[in-house]
């Protein structure tokens, strides 16, 4: 009660709500610059489990933006280095992870919470137990992945928030069932766009913790219950103006996930 008294006390949560919160159980993929915020938030706010894909491992030019490291984190990998951090900031709340990309071989095994292969590591419980997770959220940083995300999450019927940084602009999107989803705006890839956009245009570290900050609120407000999220619309903020634009999207019946 007095680690989640300022949770508690937000008008819509309450015990009730931070019961709902605790019984729940998200999945983030990406542990980079979306990632870090979004993780060190869910577990703040006391999610009960949190799953963590990533295969990467800390590199220095992370430390600008990816706040869940420190310098002497260099070398190690992500998915261990962030799991210590969240421990370290909330021990009451189980992290699993998955030390491997997110592909259409593992996809659909990930979300459901089985353990897929050798690549899931590592759970802060003494044995990892098979579950469904309840909320995804895509911080990865590329098109290709994130299209994958949303396809089998359509066809699972989960729900999830995408989020996209680049330079000074970012962008977040939440669907649930029923929703336009991330193919009613992109049908297929952008033509010749790079794996990671951040690469060639860098990114401003304070934009990924303002939209990896959001997409947290998206999945806490669904988790409680608060259906007034960020569907059917791609919020648009550009840092270097300090607007935010919201831009309606209409489900398209031609849209290839329809089917699924």
């Amino acid at each position: 009660m007095e680690r989640y008294n300022r949770n508690i006390l937000v008008e819509g949560i309450g015990v009730e709500g931070q019961a709902k919160l605790k019984a729940s159980k998200v999945l983030v993929i990406g542990a980079g610059g979306l990632g870090s915020p979004a993780l060190y938030y869910l577990a703040a706010a006391g999610v009960g489990t949190i799953g963590i894909v990533e295969d990467d491992i800390v590199n220095i030019t992370n430390l600008q933006r990816q706040i869940l490291y420190v310098t002497n984190d260099i070398g190690r990998q992500k998915t261990k280095a962030a799991q210590e951090k969240l421990i370290a900031l909330n021990p009451d709340v189980t992290t699993e992870i998955y030390n491997c990309r997110f592909t259409e071989d593992n996809a659909e095994k990930i979300i459901k919470g089985q353990n897929c292969n050798d690549s899931v590591i590592h759970s802060s419980e003494k044995l990892f137990k098979n579950h469904s997770y309840d909320f995804v959220v895509d911080c990865c940083d590329n098109f290709t992945t994130k299209l994958l995300i949303n396809d089998v999450c359509v066809q699972l019927k989960k729900p999830f928030s995408h989020g996209a940084v680049v330079a000074m602009r970012g962008e977040v999107m939440t669907c649930i069932p029923g929703s336009a989803c991330y193919r009613c705006v992109y049908e297929n890839l952008p033509e010749n766009s790079p794996e990671s956009a951040s690469q060639q245009s860098g990114i401003l570290g304070p934009v990924a913790g303002i939209v990896g900050s959001i997409q947290a609120s998206e999945a806490i407000k669904y988790l409680i219950g608060i259906r007034e999220l960020i569907t059917d619309c791609i919020l648009i903020t550009d840092v270097k103006t300090m607007n935010f634009m919201s831009l309606h999207v209409i489900k398209r019946s031609s849209c290839i996930c329809s089917k699924l």
